[in-house]
């Protein structure tokens, strides 16, 4: 899930509910799409773009199901993906 709707590579806009957070709060749901370089085919699907989500929530169970290594130290996430090798990288905000 992400807040910031400049992260995805395609996306589709709609109503589509609510999310429910861990202490019960709720976001709206804007609608959802892949993040990822297309050009390189390294996507994630189906991600939520939620409104006024201020940091990026990820998966990282769903994620490793699909076949991606997860990485992560003090200043950055990588996440590759097995088969072909490409990447993506997130800075920490």
């Amino acid at each position: 899930m992400t807040g910031d709707p400049s992260k995805f590579s395609s996306l589709k806009l709609k109503n589509e509910g609510y999310v429910t957070y861990g202490d019960n709060n709720k976001g709206r749901i804007l609608g959802h799409g892949n993040i990822g370089n297309s050009s390189s085919q390294t996507l994630i699907e189906n991600v939520l773009l939620v409104d006024g989500l201020k940091h990026n929530l990820l998966s990282i169970s769903q994620i490793s199901d699909k076949g991606f290594k997860i990485e992560f130290d003090n200043t950055c996430c990588l996440i590759c993906d097995k088969k072909t090798r490409n990447q993506i990288h997130w800075k920490k905000n």
